[in-house]
C-alpha cells in the first residue's frame, strides 16, 4: 500500500508558496505521492491556480514522491497539449508523473459556461478520443487518428516520457456507473468515486471498493501493472487505520489518497500531514 495526498488547485491551495511547502512536508513525512486537482473556476471570483504550473515547481522542489493531476478532466483539453505537459512533467521530475483523466464535474462549471457541451454522452466521446490521442502520441511514433471529434495525420511526438511504454494513466469514473470502470480496465489504473441521491460526491466506503476492483479486474485485458485508488480520510487512531490499509490491500487496492475535508483549515491539513501515513 502506498500512500498520496490529494488537494485542489483553488482557496488557500492555489498560492504556489503554500503547495510548494505542502510537497515538501508531504515528502518529508513519507508520505508517496502529491496530487492536485485540476478546475478552472468553482464559483466566480474563487481563487484557482493552473495545476500544471503548481506541479512543474513540485517537481523541482521534490526528489521522490509521486506527482500529477487528480483528475484532468480530458474533454475540456486538447489531448495533445495534455501530452506535451505531462511528458515535460515526466522529464522534469526524472520519471514520476502520473496522469489522472476524467469526465469532469460539475458540467456547468468546466464546460457550459464557457460555451461547451455539457452532455455527459459527449463529454464521454471526447474522453475516449482523447485518451486514444494521449496514448498513440506518447509512444513517439507517427500516429495517425480519424475520429468524430479528432484527426491527426502522422504526427510523431518527441521526446518521449521517460517513463515506458508510458506515463500511467489513472482512469476516474462515479460508481455505481460500469463504463467508466470497463474504460479504466484498459489503462493503468482507476480512481473510484461515488454521489448520492442529490449528486453530491461522496467517499466510497471500502465494501464498495471491493466491488470495483473485481467488476475493474473482470474487465481487464492485459496482466501489466494496474493500480487500484481508494479515496478516504484517515482516522485518528493509526492502528485503525494500518487495519483499513491492510483490509484494502488483501482486495488489491495499491494506493490511499487522502485529501482535506471541506472547509477544513490549511493549518490542520499541515498538521496531519507532517503525521505521515499510517505505516
Amino acid at each position: 500500500m502506498r500512500y498520496a495526498i490529494s488537494v485542489p488547485n483553488y482557496g488557500d491551495f492555489a498560492d504556489p508558496a503554500v503547495t510548494i511547502g505542502l510537497a515538501r512536508d508531504i515528502e518529508a513525512a513519507g508520505w508517496d505521492a502529491f496530487f492536485l486537482w485540476d478546475h478552472v473556476l468553482v464559483r466566480n471570483g474563487n481563487v484557482v491556480a493552473d495545476p500544471w504550473s503548481l506541479l512543474a515547481a513540485i517537481a523541482v522542489s521534490t526528489e521522490r514522491i509521486r506527482l500529477g493531476t487528480m483528475v484532468t478532466p480530458l474533454p475540456r483539453r486538447r489531448p495533445w497539449q495534455v501530452v506535451r505537459q505531462i511528458v515535460t512533467l515526466d522529464h522534469l521530475s526524472g520519471g514520476r508523473a502520473i496522469l489522472g483523466v476524467g469526465i469532469g464535474f460539475p458540467a456547468k462549471q468546466e464546460y457550459e459556461v464557457f460555451g461547451e457541451s455539457g452532455d455527459a454522452r459527449v463529454r464521454a466521446e471526447l474522453l475516449d478520443e482523447g485518451l486514444d490521442v494521449v496514448t498513440g502520441l506518447m509512444s513517439g511514433r507517427p500516429f495517425s487518428y480519424d475520429g468524430r471529434h479528432f484527426h491527426l495525420e502522422g504526427v510523431g511526438f518527441a521526446p518521449q516520457p521517460v517513463q515506458r511504454p508510458r506515463v500511467p494513466i489513472w482512469v476516474a469514473g462515479t460508481w455505481p456507473y460500469r463504463r467508466p470502470f470497463r474504460r479504466a480496465a484498459r489503462y493503468d489504473g482507476v480512481v473510484p468515486i461515488a454521489r448520492d441521491a442529490n449528486e453530491d460526491e461522496i467517499l466510497v466506503d471500502v465494501p464498495a471498493m471491493r466491488e470495483i476492483v473485481a467488476y475493474t479486474d473482470e474487465h481487464r485485458t492485459d496482466d501489466g501493472p494496474f493500480d487500484r485508488v481508494f479515496t478516504g480520510y484517515l482516522p485518528e487512531d493509526a492502528a485503525e487505520g494500518r487495519a483499513i490499509a491492510d483490509e484494502l490491500a488483501s482486495f488489491g487496492v495499491t494506493w490511499w489518497q487522502v485529501g482535506p475535508g471541506p472547509g477544513e483549515p490549511l493549518d490542520a491539513v499541515r498538521d496531519w500531514i507532517r503525521l505521515g501515513p499510517p505505516t
